[in-house]
Parts: structure tokens; C-alpha cells; sequence
């Protein structure tokens, strides 16, 4: 997967498109990511005895990974990623608009 965590992302699809966000959590499975603040959905939960307050919990839900861009540090843009190998074959993410390094 591409889109790790930490990563900042910009939407590019649904009702949360062209903001951005911080990835929470990844699930590689499934394709899909946790994003800070975004695609915020409503849970109803029960009293757990004295420990979690029983109403109306708004929670983020998992995006699909097609529909975010990765944005790039250097350039600043949405971006698609690629990966290329160092000298020392260690292999990077590469932005595929400026070719800059990303991690």
C-alpha cells in the first residue's frame, strides 16, 4: 500500500472531497485508511456501567484508498507515489510530480 500512517492525504472522492487530513490508521486488507477528522459518522452506544457514557458518539469511519491523494512535502501537491531503490538498495516513495523523496 502506498498511503501509510502519518501521511498527509487530500480527498479526492465522496462528501469529504478536497479536504485534508492526517492518516490515523491503515488497514492494508482492505484497502482502506482512518483519516483525522474526516468522514465522521454517528454511533449509538449503550451505558457500560461507569466507565463509557451512554448517546450519540460521532467516530471516523474508513475511506477507500482510491479515493485519497498523497501530498507531497516538497512540492505540496496531490501526487501520485512511486518507489525507486537507493544505492544502497534500500527502497524510498518517490513523489511522481517533482521525483523528490518521500520518506
Amino acid at each position: 500500500m502506498k498511503i501509510r500512517k502519518n501521511d498527509t492525504i487530500i480527498v479526492t472522492a465522496g462528501k469529504d472531497r478536497g479536504k485534508k487530513g492526517k492518516v490515523r490508521r491503515v488497514f492494508p486488507n482492505e484497502d482502506r485508511v482512518v483519516v483525522e477528522g474526516l468522514n465522521m459518522i454517528k454511533r449509538h452506544s449503550r451505558a457500560r456501567r461507569a466507565t463509557r457514557q451512554a448517546g450519540i458518539i460521532e467516530l471516523e469511519a474508513p475511506i477507500h484508498v482510491s479515493n485519497v491523494m498523497l501530498l507531497c512535502d516538497k512540492c505540496g501537491k496531490p501526487t501520485r507515489v512511486g518507489f525507486r531503490f537507493l544505492t544502497d538498495g534500500k527502497r524510498v516513495r518517490i513523489c511522481n510530480s517533482c521525483r523528490e523523496v518521500i520518506d
